[in-house]
């Protein structure tokens, strides 16, 4: 029998207040300690996979002098509408039990094509497997194949869109302009992989479900072959559907649809208290002889951002 355990969460939504709270003497930025809280819950997964909704374009806010950063064609500065990030958040996730990020959102192309490339490099000097943006139109859109506890997990990621900035090359992002070509990479992954996660980067903001859309899309990708499909950037919560369904081969399996995990990282946004909520899903996957790989177990473990008392963030565990 092979089993693994993958942990999926929501946004990192790295707003200037948690980066402040974050810099030390020196020019330096620590963030170990927002994610300490939350540890446990990330390395014990054999896969942990959670949505960069930043860049490392190259920062060079406050407290940082002579960072030799570029800066043309990039955003060093982080602030709303374009995000960026210190390199050492890169350090801290794969210290804290990340595998895997995906890339592809709204912030994606924050810091020009520039950024974006500069972004999965930082990732990759860090370790840390990603899919949804591409340096190269070789091997664009190509699925991550990710090899844990005897299985072959693929991961796939898309957006919506990228806030109206312009792909100078439509390769640089994957978007969700064709329900069709996300099924016919889900078909040709079938045979490569024991499970699939497809990564949705859509919804509307604040919005607490789905709409008709949005479900619809979940469903048709669920028949092509799918596990599961989990979302992000509505900013809050929405709730976890688990079914047995059939796909388009009639394999009767174990499905899970979360269309937003909520902000796993962000400060309060107007004044809500559910935008500083997300959620840990972890999905035990388990595959006995010849059968396909099927869910097992599903756990929800809530998380919420706590800030004060001179500690900064912290992401903690809502133990009810």
């Amino acid at each position: 029998m092979a089993q693994v355990t993958i942990a999926i969460v929501g946004d990192f939504l790295m707003k200037r207040p948690v980066i402040a709270s974050a810099h030390r003497k020196g020019g330096r930025f620590e963030f170990h300690s927002l994610l300490k809280p939350v540890r446990p819950y990330l390395k014990r997964p054999g896969v942990t996979i959670g949505n960069l909704e930043t860049t490392f374009s190259g920062y060079s806010g406050p407290g940082v002098k002579g960072s030799g950063y570029p800066t043309e064609s990039v955003h060093p500065r982080t602030g709303y509408p374009r995000f960026n990030c210190p390199d050492e958040l890169a350090a801290a996730l794969k210290s804290a039990g990340f595998n895997v990020m995906v890339t592809a959102n709204n912030h994606s192309m924050d810091g020009g094509a520039r950024g974006l490339k500069r972004t999965l490099d930082v990732l990759d000097r860090h370790g840390l497997k990603h899919t949804g943006t591409y340096r190269r139109a070789q091997g664009a859109g190509a699925p991550l194949i990710v090899k844990a506890g005897g299985l072959r997990i693929g991961i796939l990621s898309y957006t919506r869109g990228t806030n109206s900035i312009p792909v100078p090359q439509p390769w640089l992002v994957n978007r969700i302009d064709s329900a069709e070509r996300i099924k016919r990479t889900i078909r040709r992954l079938r045979s490569r992989t024991d499970f699939i996660v497809v990564y949705l980067h859509f919804g509307q903001e604040f919005r607490t479900y789905p709409n008709k859309r949005e479900i619809r899309l979940m469903n048709e990708l669920i028949h092509e072959g799918a596990n599961a499909i989990v979302g992000a950037h509505p900013h809050v919560l929405h709730p976890v559907r688990s079914f047995r369904a059939r796909d388009r081969d009639g394999r009767l399996l174990t499905r899970v649809a979360a269309s937003s995990l909520g902000n796993f990282v962000s400060k309060k946004l107007r004044g809500r208290e559910d935008s500083i909520t997300g959620l840990i899903l972890e999905l035990t996957v388990t595959k006995s002889g010849s059968k396909a790989a099927d869910i097992s177990r599903i756990r929800r473990i809530k998380t919420k951002v706590r800030h004060g008392g001179g500690s900064g963030y912290r992401i903690v565990p809502l133990r009810k």
